[in-house]
This record gives structure tokens, sequence and C-alpha cells, in this order.
């Protein structure tokens, strides 16, 4: 894939080594993206022999999608907000209950610009969970900086790294 401002060709690289480090765990990934829209899916799914680990992804941009679709709870929602490391969580819970296949759950929620932010979570805060079966959550709240798609590049360059990481690669 070539080099674009939004798609790195070190972000392809780390999308496959993803994909060859879940090939050898047998595992499964399913994806619950905010944030990105999506991103995280588009660039494992964009590689060959992606359906052999992938299971799929919701994209849950609004806080009733997040309801709706991932069962994040209302509670959740108005006692932290949409981001949040507890969001986040449920994110992830709901898309493995959702994937009876997938194994492995990454789900990232936060503000990428150019407004929203707040003085508590500025443009740029990200907050990510990876967590695979009932273990315990990986989580992080990352803050990024650059415009719109440079934190969405940023998101998901290190939700990539979080499933390497702290899952084991």
């Amino acid at each position: 894939m070539a080099e674009s401002a939004l798609v790195p060709t070190s972000l392809t690289e780390k999308a496959q080594a993803v994909l060859d480090f879940l090939r050898q765990r047998g595992a499964r990934l399913v994806t619950a993206e905010s944030c990105t829209g999506g991103l995280i899916a588009a660039m494992l799914t964009s590689l060959a022999g992606s359906s052999d680990v992938i299971e799929g992804g919701i994209v849950s941009y609004s806080n009733t999608m997040k309801m709706d679709a991932l069962d994040v709870a209302e509670r959740t929602l108005e006692r932290h907000g949409a981001v949040s490391e507890a969001v986040a969580t449920e994110m992830a819970m709901g898309a493995l209950d959702r994937a009876e296949n997938a194994t492995i759950a990454v789900a990232v929620t936060g503000i990428a610009g150019p407004a929203g932010g707040t003085a508590d979570k500025p443009v740029g805060t990200v907050c990510l969970c990876v967590m695979e079966g009932t273990r315990n959550p990986v989580l992080e709240t990352a803050h990024f900086s650059g415009d719109r798609n440079d934190v969405r590049a940023a998101t998901v360059e290190r939700a990539f790294d979080l499933i390497l990481t702290r899952l084991g690669a």
C-alpha cells in the first residue's frame, strides 16, 4: 500500500503483524470503534488473509448506537462520558457478546477533533480497551496531537500496539 497522509506504510506493516499474531494464536478479532469510524477493521481487512482472523466490526459513533449495538449502559455514559475507559470496556464486552466466534475485542472511543474537546477531555483524548475473552481488560487513555486524521491514525496504531505488546506478541 502506498503511503498517504492517513495510512503510513508503518501502519500497514503493524496491521500485518496483528494478523500474523492473531493467526498464530488461533484467535479471532472483533472491533468496536467510535472515533476511528471503522478504520481499525478497514486497515486489517485491506490485507490478504484477514478473513482467517477477523470476525467483524461495529462502528458506534453516537451514544445511542453504543447503547443499542453494544449494550453500553446509559448510566455508564452519564457517569463517565462517552470518552472513558469504562465505556471502552463496555464496548469491548458488547462486541465480544455479539460476535460469538471472536476471542479478542478492541474498542476505541475518543475525540478526533477539530471540535468537541473540553478542559478535562481535550481533542486528541482517546480511550482504548483490548480484551481477550473474560480476562481483565487492557485499558489506556491516550492523548494524541495533530489534525483529525492524525488522531485517528495514531489511535489505530496504538490499538495495534496494545494487541501486540499487551497480549503477549
